[in-house]
Protein backbone atom coordinates (compact mmCIF):
# COMPACT_ATOMS: atom_id res chain seq x y z
CA UNK A 1 0.00 0.00 0.00
CA UNK A 2 1.26 3.54 -1.06
CA UNK A 3 1.71 5.84 1.64
CA UNK A 4 1.02 9.44 1.22
CA UNK A 5 -0.40 12.11 3.78
CA UNK A 6 -0.39 15.66 3.57
CA UNK A 7 3.14 17.50 3.40
CA UNK A 8 3.46 20.28 5.92
CA UNK A 9 5.28 23.24 6.42
CA UNK A 10 5.81 25.04 10.00
CA UNK A 11 6.59 28.60 9.92
CA UNK A 12 7.27 30.22 13.93
CA UNK A 13 9.99 31.94 15.88
CA UNK A 14 12.18 30.19 18.06
CA UNK A 15 10.98 28.14 21.00
CA UNK A 16 7.89 28.09 19.71
CA UNK A 17 7.69 23.99 19.45
CA UNK A 18 8.04 23.64 15.99
CA UNK A 19 10.80 21.06 16.30
CA UNK A 20 8.39 18.82 19.61
CA UNK A 21 5.62 18.83 17.54
CA UNK A 22 7.06 17.54 14.56
CA UNK A 23 8.67 14.77 16.89
CA UNK A 24 5.22 13.94 17.72
CA UNK A 25 3.18 13.15 14.58
CA UNK A 26 4.47 9.50 14.04
CA UNK A 27 2.40 8.73 17.64
CA UNK A 28 -0.49 9.90 16.20
CA UNK A 29 -0.09 8.72 12.28
CA UNK A 30 -2.25 5.37 12.31
CA UNK A 31 0.15 1.92 13.04
CA UNK A 32 2.41 0.36 10.34
CA UNK A 33 0.39 -2.32 8.67
CA UNK A 34 2.68 -5.71 8.19
CA UNK A 35 3.08 -5.26 4.43
CA UNK A 36 4.35 -1.35 5.50
CA UNK A 37 6.41 -2.94 8.55
CA UNK A 38 8.21 -5.30 6.01
CA UNK A 39 8.85 -3.28 3.32
CA UNK A 40 10.36 -0.67 5.69
CA UNK A 41 12.72 -3.25 7.43
CA UNK A 42 13.90 -4.36 4.01
CA UNK A 43 14.69 -0.84 3.45
CA UNK A 44 16.63 -0.83 6.96
CA UNK A 45 18.03 -3.73 6.74
CA UNK A 46 20.01 -2.80 3.52
CA UNK A 47 21.17 0.15 4.77
CA UNK A 48 22.83 -2.08 7.83
CA UNK A 49 19.87 -0.18 10.20
CA UNK A 50 17.66 -1.73 13.01
CA UNK A 51 14.21 0.06 14.55
CA UNK A 52 13.04 -1.61 17.22
CA UNK A 53 10.15 1.03 16.90
CA UNK A 54 8.96 -0.87 13.87
CA UNK A 55 8.85 -3.90 14.91
CA UNK A 56 7.77 -3.57 18.79
CA UNK A 57 5.77 -0.55 19.09
CA UNK A 58 4.41 -0.34 15.39
CA UNK A 59 5.31 3.40 15.31
CA UNK A 60 6.84 4.37 11.88
CA UNK A 61 9.68 5.70 11.16
CA UNK A 62 10.90 9.27 11.60
CA UNK A 63 14.31 10.37 9.97
CA UNK A 64 15.60 14.25 11.11
CA UNK A 65 18.84 14.67 8.40
CA UNK A 66 21.28 17.61 9.93
CA UNK A 67 20.82 20.26 7.37
CA UNK A 68 24.31 19.74 6.55
CA UNK A 69 23.34 16.61 4.56
CA UNK A 70 24.53 16.37 1.00
CA UNK A 71 22.44 15.44 -1.66
CA UNK A 72 23.57 12.04 -1.95
CA UNK A 73 23.20 11.43 1.92
CA UNK A 74 19.70 12.60 1.38
CA UNK A 75 18.78 10.22 -1.55
CA UNK A 76 21.00 7.55 -1.92
CA UNK A 77 23.92 7.01 -3.49
CA UNK A 78 27.56 5.94 -3.19
CA UNK A 79 29.93 3.46 -4.84
CA UNK A 80 27.69 0.87 -3.48
CA UNK A 81 24.02 2.43 -4.18
CA UNK A 82 22.43 2.81 -0.47
CA UNK A 83 19.09 4.18 0.24
CA UNK A 84 19.50 7.58 2.01
CA UNK A 85 17.24 9.59 4.02
CA UNK A 86 14.21 10.07 1.68
CA UNK A 87 14.20 5.86 1.40
CA UNK A 88 14.96 5.42 5.00
CA UNK A 89 11.43 7.34 5.93
CA UNK A 90 9.45 5.21 3.48
CA UNK A 91 6.34 4.62 5.25
CA UNK A 92 7.15 7.38 8.01
CA UNK A 93 8.12 10.98 8.16
CA UNK A 94 11.18 13.07 7.18
CA UNK A 95 11.77 15.63 9.19
CA UNK A 96 13.92 19.26 7.86
CA UNK A 97 14.71 21.18 10.47
CA UNK A 98 15.44 24.86 9.75
CA UNK A 99 14.92 24.53 5.88
CA UNK A 100 16.10 27.39 4.36
CA UNK A 101 19.79 26.17 5.96
CA UNK A 102 19.76 22.82 3.86
CA UNK A 103 21.65 23.34 0.37
CA UNK A 104 19.45 24.28 -2.51
CA UNK A 105 20.68 21.91 -4.26
CA UNK A 106 19.47 19.00 -1.69
CA UNK A 107 16.19 20.26 -1.51
CA UNK A 108 15.65 20.45 -5.02
CA UNK A 109 16.98 16.61 -5.16
CA UNK A 110 13.64 16.25 -3.13
CA UNK A 111 11.53 17.04 -5.78
CA UNK A 112 11.63 13.64 -8.05
CA UNK A 113 10.79 11.16 -4.62
CA UNK A 114 7.83 13.59 -3.67
CA UNK A 115 6.44 13.63 -6.84
CA UNK A 116 6.99 9.50 -8.07
CA UNK A 117 7.24 8.09 -4.68
CA UNK A 118 10.74 6.40 -5.70
CA UNK A 119 14.52 7.18 -6.08
CA UNK A 120 16.02 5.75 -9.10
CA UNK A 121 19.71 5.52 -8.23
CA UNK A 122 22.19 4.50 -11.67
CA UNK A 123 25.75 3.68 -11.55
CA UNK A 124 28.10 2.51 -14.41
CA UNK A 125 27.44 -1.42 -13.28
CA UNK A 126 24.20 -1.36 -11.24
CA UNK A 127 20.33 0.92 -11.43
CA UNK A 128 19.15 0.17 -8.40
CA UNK A 129 15.29 1.77 -7.53
CA UNK A 130 14.33 2.37 -3.70
CA UNK A 131 10.96 3.19 -2.64
CA UNK A 132 10.31 6.93 -0.70
CA UNK A 133 6.98 7.71 -0.09
CA UNK A 134 7.05 9.79 2.75
CA UNK A 135 5.54 12.49 4.83
CA UNK A 136 7.53 15.30 4.31
CA UNK A 137 7.59 17.96 7.40
CA UNK A 138 9.78 20.99 7.42
CA UNK A 139 10.43 23.52 9.81
CA UNK A 140 11.61 27.35 9.48
CA UNK A 141 11.92 30.55 11.21
CA UNK A 142 9.45 33.27 9.31
CA UNK A 143 13.05 35.63 8.63
CA UNK A 144 16.72 35.15 9.42
CA UNK A 145 16.78 36.49 13.50
CA UNK A 146 13.61 34.24 13.76
CA UNK A 147 11.35 37.19 15.32
CA UNK A 148 9.09 38.87 12.07
CA UNK A 149 5.87 37.08 13.18
CA UNK A 150 6.44 37.78 17.16
CA UNK A 151 4.53 40.40 18.50
CA UNK A 152 6.57 40.51 21.81
CA UNK A 153 10.02 40.78 20.00
CA UNK A 154 11.39 43.11 17.66
CA UNK A 155 12.76 41.91 14.04
CA UNK A 156 16.10 43.71 12.57
CA UNK A 157 15.88 42.16 9.35
CA UNK A 158 15.21 44.18 6.37
CA UNK A 159 12.48 43.18 3.98
CA UNK A 160 15.49 42.49 1.37
CA UNK A 161 16.65 39.86 3.76
CA UNK A 162 13.50 38.11 4.73
CA UNK A 163 12.61 38.21 0.72
CA UNK A 164 15.82 36.37 0.42
CA UNK A 165 15.80 33.98 3.30
CA UNK A 166 12.01 33.36 1.92
CA UNK A 167 13.52 32.50 -1.71
CA UNK A 168 16.10 29.69 -0.61
CA UNK A 169 12.65 27.62 -0.94
CA UNK A 170 11.85 27.11 -4.48
CA UNK A 171 8.30 27.20 -5.60
CA UNK A 172 8.44 24.02 -7.14
CA UNK A 173 9.66 22.79 -3.70
CA UNK A 174 6.71 24.66 -1.68
CA UNK A 175 3.97 23.42 -4.44
CA UNK A 176 4.33 20.05 -2.98
CA UNK A 177 3.75 21.00 0.49
CA UNK A 178 -0.04 21.48 1.10
CA UNK A 179 0.02 23.28 4.20
CA UNK A 180 1.59 26.16 5.64
CA UNK A 181 1.13 25.84 9.68
CA UNK A 182 1.91 28.64 11.55
CA UNK A 183 2.81 27.66 14.91
CA UNK A 184 3.33 31.07 17.29
CA UNK A 185 5.12 31.51 20.66
CA UNK A 186 3.38 30.36 23.59
CA UNK A 187 1.47 32.42 25.86
CA UNK A 188 2.12 32.52 29.81
CA UNK A 189 -1.06 30.97 30.14
CA UNK A 190 -0.71 28.18 28.28
CA UNK A 191 2.58 27.69 29.44
CA UNK A 192 1.67 27.33 33.15
CA UNK A 193 -2.27 25.79 32.65
CA UNK A 194 -3.32 22.72 34.25
CA UNK A 195 -6.13 21.87 31.99
CA UNK A 196 -5.63 18.28 30.28
CA UNK A 197 -5.27 18.49 26.51
CA UNK A 198 -6.28 16.00 24.07
CA UNK A 199 -3.68 12.84 24.23
CA UNK A 200 -2.03 11.59 21.21
CA UNK A 201 -4.07 8.42 21.56
CA UNK A 202 -7.43 10.19 21.17
CA UNK A 203 -6.17 11.90 17.70
CA UNK A 204 -4.83 8.58 16.45
CA UNK A 205 -8.16 7.16 16.78
CA UNK A 206 -9.48 10.03 14.54
CA UNK A 207 -6.65 9.90 11.93
CA UNK A 208 -7.05 5.97 11.46
CA UNK A 209 -10.85 6.27 11.28
CA UNK A 210 -9.98 9.63 8.51
CA UNK A 211 -7.44 6.82 7.01
CA UNK A 212 -10.13 3.85 6.84
CA UNK A 213 -12.58 6.38 5.27
CA UNK A 214 -10.36 7.46 2.58
CA UNK A 215 -9.12 4.01 1.72
CA UNK A 216 -12.93 3.02 1.44
CA UNK A 217 -13.62 6.16 -0.60
CA UNK A 218 -10.37 4.93 -3.38
CA UNK A 219 -10.96 1.41 -3.19
CA UNK A 220 -11.88 1.51 -6.69
CA UNK A 221 -8.93 4.21 -8.31
CA UNK A 222 -5.47 3.84 -7.95
CA UNK A 223 -4.94 6.22 -5.11
CA UNK A 224 -4.72 5.80 -1.28
CA UNK A 225 -5.49 9.35 0.02
CA UNK A 226 -6.73 12.65 -0.29
CA UNK A 227 -3.40 13.91 -0.23
CA UNK A 228 -3.02 12.22 -3.85
CA UNK A 229 -6.32 12.80 -5.66
CA UNK A 230 -6.16 14.81 -9.07
CA UNK A 231 -8.44 17.30 -10.42
CA UNK A 232 -10.76 14.35 -11.95
CA UNK A 233 -11.24 12.98 -8.25
CA UNK A 234 -11.15 16.41 -6.62
CA UNK A 235 -14.31 17.48 -9.11
CA UNK A 236 -15.51 13.92 -8.02
CA UNK A 237 -15.36 13.97 -4.27
CA UNK A 238 -15.00 17.74 -2.96
CA UNK A 239 -17.96 19.05 -4.29
CA UNK A 240 -19.14 21.82 -1.98
CA UNK A 241 -22.48 23.50 -0.61
CA UNK A 242 -22.83 26.75 -1.79
CA UNK A 243 -21.81 28.61 1.04
CA UNK A 244 -18.77 26.67 1.09
CA UNK A 245 -18.46 27.04 -2.68
CA UNK A 246 -19.15 31.12 -2.58
CA UNK A 247 -16.26 31.47 0.67
CA UNK A 248 -13.89 29.94 -1.47
CA UNK A 249 -14.64 32.22 -4.67
CA UNK A 250 -13.82 35.32 -2.35
CA UNK A 251 -11.00 33.92 -0.95
CA UNK A 252 -9.13 33.40 -4.63
CA UNK A 253 -10.19 36.39 -5.68
CA UNK A 254 -9.26 38.45 -2.97
CA UNK A 255 -5.81 36.46 -1.80
CA UNK A 256 -4.48 35.64 -5.51
CA UNK A 257 -4.74 31.85 -4.94
CA UNK A 258 -3.19 30.15 -7.98
CA UNK A 259 -5.13 27.13 -9.70
CA UNK A 260 -2.92 24.68 -7.63
CA UNK A 261 -3.54 26.29 -4.34
CA UNK A 262 -7.21 25.61 -4.85
CA UNK A 263 -6.63 22.66 -5.33
CA UNK A 264 -4.89 21.86 -2.45
CA UNK A 265 -7.49 23.72 -0.20
CA UNK A 266 -9.72 21.43 -1.46
CA UNK A 267 -7.64 18.34 -0.97
CA UNK A 268 -6.43 19.37 2.64
CA UNK A 269 -10.35 20.30 3.06
CA UNK A 270 -11.43 17.05 2.23
CA UNK A 271 -9.10 15.69 5.18
CA UNK A 272 -10.89 17.86 7.75
CA UNK A 273 -14.02 16.85 6.98
CA UNK A 274 -12.77 13.27 7.26
CA UNK A 275 -11.16 13.86 10.86
CA UNK A 276 -14.70 15.72 11.88
CA UNK A 277 -16.62 12.37 10.38
CA UNK A 278 -18.11 14.66 8.08
CA UNK A 279 -19.06 13.52 4.25
CA UNK A 280 -19.88 16.81 3.01
CA UNK A 281 -17.52 19.16 3.01
CA UNK A 282 -18.64 22.22 5.11
CA UNK A 283 -17.77 26.04 5.18
CA UNK A 284 -16.06 25.51 8.20
CA UNK A 285 -13.36 23.38 6.69
CA UNK A 286 -12.91 25.61 4.16
CA UNK A 287 -12.28 28.00 6.32
CA UNK A 288 -9.56 26.01 8.27
CA UNK A 289 -7.64 24.88 5.06
CA UNK A 290 -7.16 28.51 3.97
CA UNK A 291 -5.38 29.28 6.74
CA UNK A 292 -3.08 26.90 6.08
CA UNK A 293 -1.96 28.61 2.88
CA UNK A 294 0.14 31.21 4.42
CA UNK A 295 2.70 31.52 1.61
CA UNK A 296 0.16 31.75 -0.77
CA UNK A 297 -1.98 34.50 0.78
CA UNK A 298 1.31 36.50 0.91
CA UNK A 299 1.45 36.11 4.61
CA UNK A 300 4.78 38.28 5.34
CA UNK A 301 4.26 41.03 2.93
Amino acid sequence: MLYCVHNVLLLGPPGSGKTMLSKRIITILPDLTQEEALETLKIHSAAGLTDPNLTTFGLRPFRAPHHTASDIALVGGGAIPRPGEVSLAHNGVLFLDELPEFNRNVLEALRQPLEDHYVHVARAYKSIKFPSSFMLVCAMNPCPCGWYTDPKKECHCTPQKIQKYLSKISGPLLDRIDIHLEVPSLKSGDLLSVTPSENSASIKKRTSQARALQLKRFCKTKIFSNAQMGHRQIKQFCTLPEDASELLKKAIDELNFSARAHDKILKVARTIADLDGQETILAEHIAEAIQYRSLDRNFYF
